[in-house]
């Protein structure tokens, strides 16, 4: 401990050392204190990482994009910050996953893939497994490019790193052998956390020259040549048991891999890791066995960790198997980039939940946000502290102010399919200033075509398409039409708002007599060729007046 540390009273082993986040209105900067107060070399390292055995969804970016905010608040402060995360694809394939995705993050079934590639493969190295869609050196190498691509997506340049390549060049290989050297050390540490690990227990698991699994029965250790014996025996995965060939055999200290609670503190020796976040299921489990070996048994010190609570889509767990995931690939597809780091940038102690049908309440929240830092929203004392601090690190700049259309206004423009409507009606109800230049009004519009894919993607209640080009097929009554004619009356005189106009509609179908479900359908029949559509006063307000009252008098 250093004596910043102890001047500060700081548990440096605490994973949860955002309990308390000080003065601070930023987690980021609380953790940042703390990286600073270990007195780091430059560059500070910051890792994250993860084992390919699935689909890398929105919440594997969890580490990358905690990582990131930490990254940037300690470069704000003056430091070099290589941010890294690492593939742990040396670990065996120890199951079929139900789903994967292609490089452009659509997410397929395994029969629509070469699942051959997967299934003759268990027990190997994810990177001597066939890339099941073709396209990458390896299955490894493939689920790393979309990780990678996911990053650069949000706007963040992080370095992946593979654990097999750290192997292959012999990064490893100094802490493998010390380890070796060490055994009966390194497996009464690891007794504490593991009751597999006898006296007898190596550190060690050798990939076997004859069929390319990876193993654990090492028979003997000869560090003056550099290898171990090993005999090739069944391996557990889960409920199944992945069979051995029986060969017997050498490896080198390069051709094998050190078991996870190993592994872990070994890539911090290995990478100089200054800091790294990760879910809460390692805060009871790897971390304080990583942190053991780290200090009693390699004579290292740990990083700064930071636990992270998980987040649920749509209500429930991210799944592969269930096909309960979401890439970012899709995410952007509806948000604009800045909009999803801000959910990462938001208290990572609290549990929160991705949901898809309410991504309008995600864009609103942004926009206040983005509202208060250019002073144009009142707040609370640390809501208009947070504003300040954090805006900056969602966009690229902030000396041009955009305009934002209000999310929900942006799904019912998408509703036209003519842009030049979508723009006059932005103009009009007083979204887009007189004064914009063509390049800030373009952005702003390209929320419309986010927003109708949020409408389609939930097929809500703006999941409809205007009829403005042609007058849709229609049959009504006596009673119905006069009611319509009464209300494109009121429409040309008055020019109401959309609450007015929905009240006008209710008293309009009374007056005549008509249902007001009735009166409703015709109106979604004219204007959307549907029986049903949004709330029908409001969106017809939004329109220009000329074009609702030729639609009611069923003239265009």
């Amino acid at each position: 401990m250093t004596d910043a540390d102890a001047d500060a009273d700081v548990d440096v082993d605490d994973p949860y050392i955002l309990r308390d986040t000080g003065d601070h209105v930023f987690w980021a900067d609380t953790v940042a204190d703390v990286v600073e107060s270990r007195d780091p070399d430059d560059p500070v390292v910051i890792k994250g990482g993860i084992s390919p055995s699935g689909v890398p969804h929105l919440g594997n970016m969890n580490e990358i994009l905690r990582g990131f905010f930490v990254a940037e608040v300690l470069r704000e402060r003056g430091h070099d910050v290589r941010q890294i995360f690492t593939s742990d694809d040396r670990d065996p394939l120890r199951g079929l996953p139900r789903k994967l995705a292609d490089l452009d993050g659509n997410v397929v079934d395994l029969g629509d893939v070469n699942a051959g590639a997967l299934g003759r493969n268990l027990g190997k190295p994810y990177t001597d497994i066939p890339d099941p869609f073709g396209c990458c050196d390896s299955y490894g190498d493939h689920f790393a490019t979309l990780i990678v691509e996911s990053a650069r997506l949000l706007d963040v340049d992080v370095e992946m790193v593979s654990n097999t390549a750290l192997y292959e060049d012999g990064d490893f290989e100094g802490v493998t052998e010390f380890l070796l050297d060490h055994q009966a050390e390194a497996a009464a540490v690891l007794s504490e956390y593991q009751d597999s690990a006898g006296d007898d227990y190596v550190p060690f698991n050798p990939i076997c020259e004859s069929c390319g699994k990876v193993t654990g029965a090492v028979t003997d250790i000869d560090l003056d040549r550099g290898v171990v014996a090993y005999e090739c025996t069944d391996l557990e995965a889960g409920d199944q048991t992945i069979e051995g060939c029986g060969h017997e055999g050498e490896a080198g200290l390069r051709d094998g891999k050190l078991p996870w609670r190993f592994e872990w503190p070994a890539q911090w020796d290995v990478l100089d890791v200054d800091f790294e976040p990760f879910g809460k299921d390692h805060a009871e489990g790897s971390w304080p066995s990583g942190v053991d070996i780290s200090r009693n048994v390699l004579g290292e010190e740990p990083p700064v960790p930071m636990v992270y609570e998980w987040f649920t889509l749509n209500g429930e767990p991210f799944s592969s198997s269930a096909g309960n995931v979401i890439l970012v690939q899709d995410v952007l597809r509806m948000l604009e980039t800045p909009v999803l780091r801000y959910f990462f940038a938001k208290d990572p102690t609290k549990a929160r939940d991705f949901d898809v049908s309410r991504l309008d309440q995600l864009v609103d929240e942004f926009d206040q946000l983005e509202a208060r830092y250019y002073g144009e929203q009142d707040g609370t004392e640390r809501e208009l502290a947070f504003a300040e601090r954090v805006y900056p690190l969602l966009v690229e700049d902030t000396e041009e102010r955009p305009i934002r259309l209000p999310f929900t206004f942006a799904a019912v423009l998408g509703m036209f399919d003519d842009p030049a409507l979508r723009e006059a009606t932005a103009r009009r109800e007083g979204h887009i200033p007189e004064d914009a230049s063509e390049d800030a009004v373009d952005a702003a519009l390209q929320r419309v075509e986010l927003a109708r894919e949020w409408a389609e993607r939930t097929d809500n209640q703006y999941n409809y398409t205007l009829a403005r080009s042609h007058l849709p097929d229609h049959d009504f009554d006596e009673r119905v039409e006069d009611a319509l004619d009464d209300l494109a009356d009121f429409v040309a005189a008055e020019e109401p708002d959309g609450e007015t106009l929905q009240g006008e509609i209710y008293e309009t179908a009374k007056r005549h007599d008509v249902d007001i479900g009735d009166f409703f359908t015709a109106g979604y029949r004219l204007f959307f060729d549907e029986n049903e559509g949004p709330k029908l006063g409001q969106f017809l307000a939004d329109l220009d007046t000329e074009f609702v009252v030729d639609r009611l008098r069923r003239d265009a």
